[in-house]
């Protein structure tokens, strides 16, 4: 499944988070041991009723494991007391009582034998964030005692290293209150960190189980087969797909119908009409990104990597269709060197090919950081938005889907849907709300937003960062242009307490010493025991 690759290649920086974790646990359990008895016999009936299908979907079973553990926390965290004299904590403890039966989310690699099976939205794992599904409260909340959260970022957010112009925000996602922020409003380049408003339009106007899908149609009484694009930008060529929607397939499935019709040879063309405008980002050529098309293969990949920078071919689509003329031939039919055009009149679909769930290809772009995903989805969400799928319609349509969801769009302006467009411009303080709103109770098809997050010193663009401490404890979207570093994401603090954060600097020369000055204050959030 294309999801374990990580997984399977961190086993070490599993035992090492585990090491660094351990010590908090054995305290929590030594301070509440008889109460925690008895939350374990509650607990253990959740894992008793994880589903076990034959095909066994890893993030599904994580994720109901994850409900069951914080309800532990949860009750961990609530036996610890006082309550507030609100209640407060009583609310949240309900609310996760009534919510925990919810079951995970399917990203498994894709078709079911009996053919499209629709991936159930996540769970609401942070069922008990209580007021997180409201706007975030954009009210500073005061120290409660012990070390101010001012007096502890302030100094490290103040490094030179983080150049002539930073922004920061730290909200409790439980509550939604800002417990941190400077310049929560000011508009700056966020570089990556783009990808979180993109995923969260995406999700919004298409739905976790949506998926893409790239066909092969025969012109009605004719020899003409045409390739068509879905705008599928996980579509493989490669003879081992690993749960991605296989290219190779699509050409075996077509000659079989081909050659049950008596067809041995075709003109072939390729139809990528779906996109509009430019297909080159205003950057210009880039390995960091393709030619976006509606029709490609391994994101037009000239070597044999899945992510990061790499050579790109000039037409992705012409490349695709030749390849796929080359699957058609092994499999016992000739076809015609292809060309561009629309699969226009009466036309039957031979075959098709689809996506695993949007859900799925969120998870990978925001772990991986992936450009190519990233653009394709800012032109889904367009084209769901009714707007025309280009760059300039993406960026409409992910401002859009966010003000549908009542995020704060004061001092932003869109421009793409990856962040390489310098033009961009996003607030610490949309970023912390896209954060929140993802794991509110009300919202359990965003939750990807959050499960896609790169987490320290084990997965995605963090894999190598963090190795001297909050290991597993940040999980967080990095984001780096010439100039520009900035960090958005999640982090566990030492109370227990979930928070959401947003650094941005500007101005940065060194982008090592920047880089390790957001991970060095990301850090002490996750040490810190702060009001």
């Amino acid at each position: 499944m294309p999801e374990l690759g990580p997984w399977r290649a961190a086993g070490p920086r599993v035992r090492r988070i585990a090491s660094a974790v351990r010590p908090r646990l054995a305290h929590a359990v030594r301070t509440t041991k008889p109460q925690v008895t008895r939350l374990i016999s509650t607990v253990r009936p959740l894992l008793a009723d994880l589903p076990r299908p034959r095909t066994f979907s890893t993030l599904q079973y994580t994720a109901g494991a994850a409900t069951a553990g914080l309800v532990l926390a949860a009750g961990v965290v609530t036996l610890s007391g006082p309550w507030d004299a609100t209640g407060q904590r009583t609310a949240e403890r309900d609310r996760a009582t009534a919510l925990e039966h919810a079951r995970g989310a399917d990203h498994g690699p894709g078709p079911a034998a009996g053919g499209l099976r629709p991936a159930p939205s996540a769970p609401a794992v942070l069922a008990g964030l209580g007021a997180a599904g409201s706007p975030v409260d954009t009210r500073q909340a005061p120290a409660a005692g012990g070390t101010a959260l001012a007096d502890v970022l302030g100094p490290l957010l103040g490094s030179p290293a983080l150049g002539d112009g930073h922004a920061a925000v730290v909200v409790d996602a439980a509550t939604g209150r800002r417990l941190y922020g400077v310049d929560p409003d000011k508009g700056l380049t966020p570089a990556s960190t783009t990808k979180l408003a993109t995923a969260a339009a995406a999700l919004n106007a298409l739905g976790p189980d949506h998926r893409l899908t790239t066909r092969a149609v025969l012109r009605g009484g004719t020899h003409e087969l045409v390739l068509v694009g879905g705008g599928d930008p996980t579509l493989t060529a490669h003879a081992r797909p690993d749960g991605w929607a296989s290219l190779r397939t699509l050409a075996t499935r077509t000659a079989q119908a081909l050659r049950g019709r008596g067809i041995h040879s075709v003109t072939l063309s390729y139809d990528t009409t779906l996109y509009t405008g430019p297909a080159l980002h205003p950057i210009g050529v880039n390995e960091n990104l393709a030619p976006v098309s509606a029709l490609t293969t391994d994101e037009g990949r000239t070597d044999d990597s899945a992510s990061g920078p790499a050579p790109r071919v000039a037409d992705p689509a012409r490349d695709t269709a030749q390849k796929f003329a080359g699957f058609l031939k092994a499999a016992g039919v000739s076809a015609s060197r292809p060309g561009p055009a629309k699969a226009t009149g009466r036309t039957e679909t031979l075959a098709s090919v689809s996506s695993p769930p949007l859900s799925a290809l969120v998870e990978r772009m925001l772990t991986n950081s992936d450009n190519d995903i990233a653009e394709a989805l800012a032109r889904q969400t367009a084209l769901a938005s009714g707007q025309p799928a280009g760059f300039d319609g993406g960026a409409k349509a992910i401002a859009g889907q966010l003000r549908k969801l009542g995020l704060p769009l004061a001092g932003t302006s869109f421009h793409d849907g990856s962040g390489l467009d310098r033009a961009d411009r996003l607030t610490a303080d949309l970023l912390t709300a896209v954060l929140v709103k993802a794991g509110a109770p009300d919202h359990p098809g965003l939750r990807p937003v959050l499960t896609g997050l790169p987490i320290a010193h084990f997965t995605g663009t963090l894999s190598t960062r963090y190795a001297g401490g909050a290991a597993g404890l940040v999980h967080a979207k990095t984001g780096t242009l010439t100039g520009v570093n900035t960090l958005a994401g999640t982090v566990v603090d030492r109370d227990g307490r979930l928070l959401a954060f947003a650094f941005l600097a500007s101005g940065t020369t060194d982008p090592t010493a920047a880089q390790s000055a957001l991970d060095e204050t990301a850090t002490a959030l996750s040490a810190c025991g702060c009001g």
